[in-house]
């Protein structure tokens, strides 16, 4: 089983900044696709930015384009998501996900999952 293990989250100011960090528990982390996703209350789990096995592609859900950047680490088994010009909408529970997939985001269904870091952004 893989293990996820999900840091950085914090409450921080409109426009302010946060880096997220997933921390895979083995190597074989870096032969699936990884993935951000959000969850607010009342909502579904959406996704927020994915990047594919090896960080040939990336994904970015409309809102975030050019706030966020996804990136990886297959030398540690990290995924990373900074975050910059943060916004009221973008709080929410932020969790890495890993799956076998041609898809731009691991599937919700089959995938491993972290227990998430809460992401709180305020005035």
């Amino acid at each position: 089983t893989l293990d996820l293990m999900e840091s950085g989250g914090g409450s921080v100011e409109i426009g302010g900044s946060l880096k997220l960090s997933c921390a895979a528990s083995e190597s074989t982390a870096s032969g699936y696709c990884m993935g951000w996703f959000r969850q607010d209350q009342g909502k579904g789990r959406e996704a927020v930015s994915c990047i594919s096995k090896g960080g040939v592609s990336t994904y970015y859900e409309d809102s975030v384009k050019g706030r966020f950047v996804i990136s990886r680490d297959d030398a540690t088994e990290t995924v990373y998501l900074q975050m910059t010009n943060l916004k009221s909408e973008d709080t929410g529970m932020y969790c890495c996900a890993a799956g076998a997939t041609s898809r731009a985001c691991p599937p919700r269904d089959n995938s491993y999952w972290g227990q998430g870091t809460q992401v709180t952004v305020a005035s």
